[in-house]
Formats: C-alpha cells, structure tokens, sequence
C-alpha cells in the first residue's frame, strides 16, 4: 500500500489549530510536519480543515433482525461519508444483544461488511445479570441499560436489577433515562384529548422533561452510591444540567453525552417535520436547546453522539402512535456541528474535543481519537462545499436535514489508512477493524 502524504492542511487537536503536513504509512500516522517521502500519493487539502474521525457512541444500526431499515454495510458506509469512522452499536436488534453469542455474532457481521471501526453494547434486561458479570470486557464497549420504555424485554425497570447492575460491573453503563410511569400517564391524558390523532408536537410533552428528570437523577443516584463508571446518554433537558459537573471527561466518574438532533431543532420544528424528527427523548423547547449549547461549551456536556435510528418512510408516515421513534444521522452529523462553528456557537476546537477525543478516553478506545505519530489513522476533512453532496446513503434514503444547506461538507475519509471517502464518493476501500480498549480503571 503506497504511503499517503497530506499536504496544505489545518489540523485540529488537542486543543490546537496548526497549518501543516501529515504522513500515513499504512494503517498508521506516520509522521505531522516531519519529512515528505518522495514516494507518497499527495492529497492536498488546499487549507481544509483535517480531524481525527469521529467515534460515535451511540448508533442503531439494525441488523440482525431489521435489515429492511439499514444493515452495518449501510449504516457504517453512511457513516464514514459523514466523517464518522469508528462506532458503538446499541443492543435492541432481533436477537438482542444481551448474551456473549450474540455480541460475538454482531462482530462477526461487521468484520464481513463494515465500513467503519466498530464496537457493540452488551444490552442489559430484567433477567440477564449473570451474562453481564461474566462477560468477557474485550468483547463489548459497555452495558448498555434501558432505564425507559423500549422494546421486548429490554426495559429494566426491577429495582433490585438495577442496584445489582450498577453494584456489580466494573464496565462503562450507558443509560437511555426516561421515566417509563410518567410517559404512560401523559400518553393516557393525549389519547383522551386527541384520540389517534395526537399532534406530532406533542410527543415532547408525552416524553416530557419531568420524565426524563426522575430517570436521569436515579441513574446519577445508584452510579454515586456504587461507584460505577456512568454515561448518560442522549440528554435533552435544561433541569438535567444540573446532576453533571464541568470539567476535563478525564476527571470524571459520571460523564453526560448530548446527541446532534437535540442541539440543531426544537420543538417548533415538530410543526414543519413531523415524524421526521420523533425520537426518544423527545426534542424539546428552544430553551433546553440552548442550555446543552452552553453545556457542551462550558464541559459540562462530554460527548456529542448521533443516536443514529433509520426508518423507512412508509413507517414514518404513520399517525404519531404508530410512527416510530428515531432519525437516520449518521452522514450529517459533523456537518451539523459545523453549522455551529460557522454561526460562532462552537470552535472548531470543542467539535473536536467532544466528537473525537472525549468517546475515546471514555470510552477507553486505544490508539484512536487523536492526531498523533503512530497512532491508526482515522481522519476526516472537512472544508467548504466543493464536490458536491453524493445523496442519502443511509438504506432509508431520507434525512430530517432534507432541504437544508450546510456550510461545510466533507472531503474525504480515512479509516486505518484506507481512503474509504474522496471527493465526496465512497471509494469501495475498507479496512475496518474491532475496537480494542485499554481503561487503566480496569487493570
């Protein structure tokens, strides 16, 4: 394999902005302004913007069992023409992944079809506790724990469960909080005033904040009390700042993750979208918007994560009761968070910080996340619109961004040194690999 050199770049890492070169020899990053090897293929950037790639926590991918929604191939070639190249996939697929077999299985489909690096939740349920302990910990990013309404069996909703969960794992625990009791009450009080014709706006008072309140402080409650590494996921809500501190992810034991859909609409979007943007937790008001911009700003949000959930469009199409919950994001979502630097809401800086850098150190993702010598080379560029945008490629064929016109678009795509990503079109190059952790909190 030829030896890449990437000339006229603006890298971004670590909290630097610096104008340069870098080498890639194989898999790896060889070199950031050192020697140019006379037999490298130039790449220039013409003053681009160059990251390292995104690691996504938290993606739906769907297979096994929902194929007809999106596939690993799909999904993770979607991804990495987003700038995402490593991600973390969730459990309630058909089967559910909440046993080794399965997470053994779900690696086996990703090194067969995968665009992207990749890693998979072992889910947790009422009944799978021993599958949890004795997991083997290489296998699997983290438990996964249902902590509001979801599918099958993969509500946790025993007391005893949880404590016995959050008492017992030395893993990560990444939680969906939202108050299952409650959002059954709301939904009784629209039903009698709307029938099954329930206005789509509605769905943030149903899953409101209050419900998302009571499950997120007793999910911060049990990790304080047990010690246990805590990652909330999707979070929504201005009151839910409060249970989280600021400061480096490196420092904490309770970390809070905001996902790109809740940081771009709000509520008054629900008028113009409809379907297209119900998800769980519901995107709420203008108010609580505001309050994760400034979270992510001021450190108290850690990670921005998709929660990537492809439907078709003729289930989308459905009245509120029946039309599912979730939005394909993958390919849009760094574009999403450009929007903000280019409107001054982010630095570039901070983009990169909770998109690359935070997932990998809490996550514990070895040799990725950063620009530096030797580590994998997953990169993205990201520049003004020049090539093109290439269509939909998530197997759903639509977007809640339809009509909108970013201010940046992405360049090209490395994965482990692959260029999966060119000029705005997937090359067919692969080279995806499992993640492999290293968390000094489990020597």
């Amino acid at each position: 394999m030829p030896r890449t050199h990437i000339v006229n770049a603006r890298m971004v890492n670590e909290g630097r902005i610096f104008e340069g070169d870098l080498v890639i020899d194989g898999e790896r990053i060889a070199s950031i302004n050192g020697p140019a090897p006379a037999d490298a293929v130039v790449v220039d950037l013409a003053g681009a913007w160059l990251l390292p790639g995104m690691i996504d926590d938290q993606v739906h991918f769907r297979e096994p069992g929902f194929e007809h929604k999106g596939t690993i191939a799909t999904e993770s070639r979607a991804a990495v023409a987003g700038g995402i190249t490593s991600f973390m996939e969730m459990p309630n697929t058909s089967p559910q992944t909440v046993t080794t077999e399965a997470l053994l299985d779900k690696r086996a489909r990703a090194a067969a079809s995968s665009a992207a690096n990749y890693a998979f939740y072992l889910g947790a349920t009422n009944d799978n506790l021993e599958a949890i302990k004795s997991v083997d910990a290489a296998l699997t990013c983290g438990v996964k724990v249902f902590m509001g309404a979801s599918t099958g069996n993969m509500l946790v909703d025993n007391p005893r469960t949880l404590e016995a969960i959050f008492a017992s794992t030395p893993l990560l625990v990444a939680t969906h909080c939202e108050d299952t009791p409650t959002i059954i009450a709301n939904e009784r009080r629209a039903r009698e005033q709307w029938g099954d014709e329930i206005p789509f706006r509605e769905h943030a008072t149903i899953r409101s904040a209050e419900a998302c309140w009571l499950s997120s402080s007793l999910a911060v409650d049990l990790a304080r009390r047990h010690g246990t590494r805590l990652h909330v996921l999707h979070l929504t809500t201005a009151r839910e700042m409060a249970l989280f501190a600021a400061g480096p992810v490196t420092d904490k034991q309770i970390t809070a993750e905001a996902c790109v859909h809740h940081l771009f609409f709000t509520d008054a979007d629900y008028e113009r979208l409809g379907a297209d943007i119900k998800c769980n937790p519901a995107i709420k008001s203008a108010e609580d918007r505001d309050a994760l911009l400034a979270a992510v700003t001021n450190d108290v949000i850690d990670v921005i994560a998709t929660d990537h959930a492809p439907h078709t469009i003729e289930e989308k199409a459905h009245h509120y009761p029946s039309a599912p919950s979730g939005l394909p994001l993958v390919q849009h979502a760094l574009l999403s968070l450009f929007d903000r630097v280019a409107d001054g809401t982010f630095s570039v800086t901070t983009v990169v910080n909770k998109t690359s850098h935070a997932p990998a150190q809490r996550f514990g993702v070895a040799e990725r996340g950063f620009l530096r010598e030797g580590y994998f080379a997953d990169l993205v560029v990201i520049g003004e619109p020049r090539f093109g945008h290439p269509g939909v490629l998530s197997k759903c064929g639509w977007s809640p961004f339809a009509g909108h016109t970013f201010s940046h678009e992405v360049h090209h795509t490395w994965v482990n040194g692959a260029h999966v990503y060119a000029g705005g079109r997937l090359t067919g190059e692969t080279r995806a690999q499992p993640l492999v952790f290293d968390r000094p909190w489990m020597r």
